[in-house]
Formats: C-alpha cells, sequence, structure tokens
C-alpha cells in the first residue's frame, strides 16, 4: 500500500472527537467489528495525518484519518472531473452529470462528486457549499478554501444565492406561471418514509413555477425555490398536479416505488415512470461573490437526455436503460453532513 494510492478520507467533525478511533469507526461502518478495525489500524491501513494512530487514540476535531482497508477504500480510479462552469482563487463551480452523488453515502465505497474533484485538485481544501439528488444534474458549487467555504455557507443560509431550476413535467401545462406554497412534511399515510407531502403544521416552502416551451406530452419549466426544504421542487410540482417526469416517488402510488426497491425496473415500472430517472435539471446560480461582492452568475446547458425530448423526441425507458439504473432512489438515503469525504 503507498500513501498516494486511492484510499477514503474521513474529516473528524464534532460528532467524532473524544472517542476512541477504534469504537468511532466502528461505529461509522458499522458492517465491520471494532476488533478488525482495531487490527486495521495496528496494520498500517488507517492513518492520522496529524500524529501516529492507535486503536485507542482519542480522536481531535479537525483531525483527518486516511482509509486504504478492503471494502470501504476505492478499488477503481476515480471517473472523469465532470466539465468546469467557473473557476477562481475562491470557487469552483462544475455541472454534475445526473446519477453521480455529490456526498458519499452509506458504508461501501462509492466514488461521489466530492472525491472526484478533490482528486482532480490535489492539494486543495475542497468543500461543497449545497448538494444536489443523485439523479439531479446541473450547477454545483465548491470552494477552495475555509473562508470561501464559511462564506458561501453563510450566503446559502441567508438566502443570498439565487437557484433556477429546469424541469420536465408529464403532460401540456395549461397556464403560464404559478407561486407553489406548500408547507411539506411527511407524506400523511405514506409508508415511504422519505416521502414528502403537503403537512398543516410542516415547514413552510414556496417555488415559483414559469413555462418555458411546451411539448406533445411534457411541458418544460423553470422553478426557482424560495426555500431550500427536502425534495422541494419535486413535492411542489406533484402537489400542482404536474409531477415531474422520470420521477419514481412522487406523482406515483407508494407500490410503484416499494416494487422498485424490491424487484428492480420492472416493466410496470418502467410503464408507469416513463424515463429512467427524474427530469431535473440545477440549471443557474447566482450569488455576490464571497471575496469581490460582485454579482457571479453560472449557468449550465439542459443535459442530452432532456434536450432530446425538448427538440422533439418521446420520453422513453428501455431494458438496456433499466439495466443501466443503480439504484430506485439514490437520494433517499441521508448523505453524511460534511463527516466524510472521499479521494
Amino acid at each position: 500500500m503507498l500513501r498516494e494510492d486511492p484510499h477514503r478520507v474521513l474529516f473528524i467533525m464534532e460528532r467524532a472527537a473524544g472517542r476512541r478511533a477504534d469504537t468511532f469507526l466502528s461505529m461509522r461502518f458499522p458492517s465491520w467489528s471494532r476488533t478488525l478495525f482495531a487490527r486495521w489500524i495496528r496494520d498500517g491501513l488507517i492513518l492520522c495525518d496529524e500524529r501516529p494512530l492507535k486503536p485507542a487514540t482519542v480522536l481531535r476535531l479537525g483531525e483527518t484519518l486516511r482509509i486504504w482497508a478492503p471494502g470501504i477504500a476505492p478499488t477503481t480510479a476515480p471517473p472523469s472531473m465532470p466539465s468546469v462552469l467557473f473557476e477562481d482563487d475562491w470557487l469552483l463551480a462544475v455541472d454534475k452529470p445526473a446519477g453521480m452523488l455529490v456526498h458519499p453515502v452509506g458504508q461501501r465505497f462509492a466514488w461521489a462528486l466530492i472525491g472526484v474533484v478533490r482528486e482532480a485538485r490535489p492539494g486543495v481544501r475542497i468543500d461543497l457549499s449545497h448538494r444536489l439528488d443523485r439523479e439531479t444534474s446541473g450547477v454545483v458549487l465548491l470552494t477552495k478554501h475555509e473562508d470561501a467555504d464559511r462564506a458561501m455557507k453563510q450566503a446559502f443560509a441567508a438566502r443570498r444565492v439565487k437557484k433556477t431550476y429546469q424541469a420536465l413535467v408529464r403532460g401540456v401545462v395549461p397556464w403560464e406561471s404559478r407561486a407553489i406554497s406548500a408547507p411539506l412534511g411527511h407524506a400523511a399515510g405514506s409508508e415511504i418514509k422519505i416521502r414528502r407531502g403537503e403537512v398543516a403544521e410542516g415547514d413552510s416552502a414556496h417555488t415559483d413555477v414559469t413555462v418555458l416551451r411546451r411539448m406533445a406530452d411534457t411541458t418544460l419549466v423553470e422553478c426557482q425555490p424560495l426555500t431550500g426544504r427536502t425534495h422541494q421542487i419535486r413535492v411542489h410540482l406533484e402537489i400542482a398536479g404536474i409531477p415531474i417526469l422520470g420521477d419514481k416517488l412522487y406523482g406515483q402510488p407508494d407500490d410503484i416505488f416499494l416494487e422498485l426497491l424490491d424487484h428492480g425496473p420492472t416493466e410496470r415500472c418502467r410503464a408507469a415512470i416513463g424515463f429512467p430517472r427524474h427530469a431535473l435539471h440545477a440549471w443557474a446560480l447566482a450569488f455576490p461573490h464571497p471575496h469581490t461582492g460582485q454579482m457571479v452568475k453560472i449557468r449550465a446547458p439542459l443535459p442530452a437526455d432532456m434536450q432530446a425530448i425538448v427538440d422533439g423526441a418521446a420520453p422513453t425507458w428501455t431494458l438496456d436503460e433499466a439495466d443501466a439504473v443503480e439504484g430506485a432512489e439514490g437520494e433517499g438515503v441521508s448523505e453524511t453532513d460534511g463527516e466524510e469525504a472521499t479521494i
């Protein structure tokens, strides 16, 4: 094992600080035992950047662990870096393709955007400013040092960042624009824990929707969320009666989603859903630059799969495309909040 070999990185945050190394790792990756982590630490497959690591080492806030252990570390080279839309000394924006996780989830390793970018920019502190669902394509903004990370997270929290999405929805929308205000929470009566819906006592949420183009059986709409709730655009479009094409969770009865989870993309599921992924694209971000204060506007062109439908192709979900689907709802798994990253 060489230090430059592909490996996984954990940044020690508040929840991990103060725990023994072997204890924390067995909690973070419960498929492997504390005893096995202790062995991997002794064998040099898990190292700490700041000091020698032992199984009983009490972790400190801000330390970095590097893991070469089998099953947790990557075994393949990273995929290609997504197209760069903007870059300077503070920021980096890329056009995330549909199907790529923004941040790793679960226990076993899978390449995610944050790891791919860190691999492409060695020696630079890369952090995510926000996230997109696995199936959503488009603009993702990352920062290149601590001051930039802090400034952009404050800008997102203060709603100084304007986010614009484009989506293909089912049917021909009869109206030109609509403001959708509906508080969101767990969908009442749903068997699916991650499904959201309109709930009187839920979190306030508002989305402005404008029609851009009508096709034979679908409509391209622009969505500007004024709040940032989980699955907000997808839920609001379902509430408006125009669910997103290809959405496996919204605009479908629970049993379609559950059948997809249990049996994969069956013929019935493909017929109901109609497209391999939900056709949602993060089209633009606009925000004051954290250093200069000048407005920055970043746009990502509509991806080929959505553009083809806008140009007149009929939506399809073929058997070949079904075979390529890795999961029914990758974004349904809660992503870690900065505790873990990969290179």
